[in-house]
């Protein structure tokens, strides 16, 4: 493998050497004065309310929570925590994009500071939630990933796998993210092979996995039971796809059309508590029948998915489909909150010009490729089909296998389809998009035929998604 040798910042254009880092900083400043203290979600609620009390479970991160109780010793309220937030976004992107310009990779510079300046992700970082600290966390391991080179030294491998460890335990699917990089960090005898890189993933996977459940036990945070949720929703596809009860007898009459009430692909908030109206079959009701029978959710859901393996994948398909904004007719939710959910504590964002543009800008680009998450996932697939021969591949290929496998362990692991899922999705595409096409600008050359293979996925799926919505 060849990488671009290190040369001063001196040799590039005086314009590029300026605009580009000057223009980061005054987005970074506009960007924090114009959601500061934070925007405060339902999600932020619930974690602050923990962390002033001390009291943990795992419906949320219990580690954001243990945290949040940390930094609120500094100063109270959502400020610590989405200046935390953002300060890690913004070194990832400092990191990656000092480290093109110090190798002459010009272009890969210029398209990342544009690809920093998308609006959905400016305007869902104005908001305290986990995905946004995982994007911060993933965007500054990814930073030293890359600024360390291919030789990487120790120092900035172990920050970045730590990073990671990091990001993995803000959500049970994080380790589809942050395995492929931890891999790609490894010394390179590690990675020779490909029998030796499945034998890295194979002993890194259960750590990965471990990790949450051992800290959240270390933290001393209560079994919630939000596993369950996931459980009800696809019970609750099971079902209508297949006219058949497949939830436990909690004593509803006709379950079977309760649940056609109930159930819509979208989401699963219509089983919990704060449905309105209430469904019958409802997450405390289940609850209380697993905890009485000592019965296990995901035993029931497996004999579920067994006995209707077709019913499943409909089920899973048509939820994966709006989750990714792929065959809909109309956007699913907006891109980001504009304003604070009302709160105990009075936190608030004040309207503001800054906020109202961003916000506006995030709308407009969610009815363009820039807001389908299948779009940036088609894309990832055609980059790795590009990069095999890239100089720039010991990067390129880690940091799109993250980005699509992460997208697509939606399939499985999703109740709802809140575009924030797939932050990392799309600027973990946008990263290597950049470097695939610096080693273009570069004068690398590829053949006609992989050229049509890389760039028929993300035309397809534009040409799709553009026509559904048209028709």
């Amino acid at each position: 493998m060849t990488h671009a040798k290190p040369v001063s910042p001196s040799s590039l254009p005086r314009a590029i050497r300026w605009a580009i880092p000057i223009g980061l900083i005054v987005a970074a400043i506009i960007q924090g004065a114009a959601y500061w203290p934070g925007i405060m979600t339902w999600d932020a609620i619930n974690q602050y309310g923990q962390s002033t009390s001390g009291v943990f479970d795992d419906w949320h991160p219990p580690v954001m929570a243990w945290l949040w109780r940390r930094l609120i010793a500094v100063a109270p309220g959502p400020a610590p925590m989405f200046f935390t937030q953002l300060a890690l976004y913004w070194t990832g992107y400092g990191l990656i994009i000092a480290d093109a310009l110090r190798r002459r990779q010009a272009g890969a510079a210029m398209i990342v500071a544009i690809g920093a300046l998308m609006p959905f992700p400016l305007a869902i970082m104005g908001a305290v939630l986990k995905d946004c600290l995982m994007e911060g966390l993933l965007l500054t391991a990814v930073g030293l990933f890359i600024w360390s080179g291919p030789e990487r030294g120790w120092a900035a491998r172990l920050p970045a796998m730590l990073l990671l460890v990091a990001a993995g335990l803000l959500r049970f699917n994080a380790f589809l993210a942050t395995l492929p990089l931890l891999i790609a960090l490894l010394p390179a005898p590690c990675r020779r092979t490909w029998v030796r890189t499945a034998i890295a993933a194979a002993l890194i996977l259960p750590l990965t996995l471990a990790s949450m459940p051992i800290v959240n036990r270390l933290i001393g945070a209560e079994d919630s039971g939000v596993q369950l949720s996931l459980v009800i929703f696809d019970l609750g596809g099971i079902t209508r796809h297949t006219g058949l009860d497949m939830f436990p007898p909690i004593g509803v009459a006709d379950p079977v059309a309760i649940n056609a009430r109930c159930y819509h692909p979208v989401k699963w908030d219509s089983y919990s508590s704060w449905a309105d109206p209430e469904c019958p079959i409802s997450f405390e009701r289940i609850d209380a029948w697993m905890t009485d029978k000592s019965e296990r959710p995901i035993a029931m859901l497996a004999r579920a998915i067994i006995a209707h393996p077709l019913a499943y994948a409909q089920h899973r398909l048509a939820h994966f489909n709006m989750n990714a904004r792929f065959l809909i007719h109309d956007e699913v939710e907006g891109p980001a909150p504009d304003k604070a959910i009302d709160n105990e504590w009075g936190f608030v964002v004040p309207p503001n010009p800054a906020l109202r543009l961003i916000n506006q800008l995030a709308v407009w680009s969610i009815h363009t490729p820039l807001g389908w998450p299948i779009w940036w996932m088609a894309l990832a697939s055609g980059l790795l089909i590009l990069s095999r021969t890239m100089p720039s591949r010991w990067l390129i290929a880690p940091i799109a296998v993250s980005a699509l496998a992460y997208g697509l362990g939606y399939l499985l692991f999703s109740v709802s389809s809140e575009l924030r899922y797939h932050l990392w999705t799309i600027t973990g595409t946008m990263i290597a998009a950049a470097y695939v096409s610096a080693d273009l600008l570069n004068g690398h050359s590829v053949s006609r035929r992989r050229a049509i293979a890389s760039l028929a996925p993300a035309l397809c799926v534009a040409i799709l998604c553009a026509i559904w919505r048209l028709s």
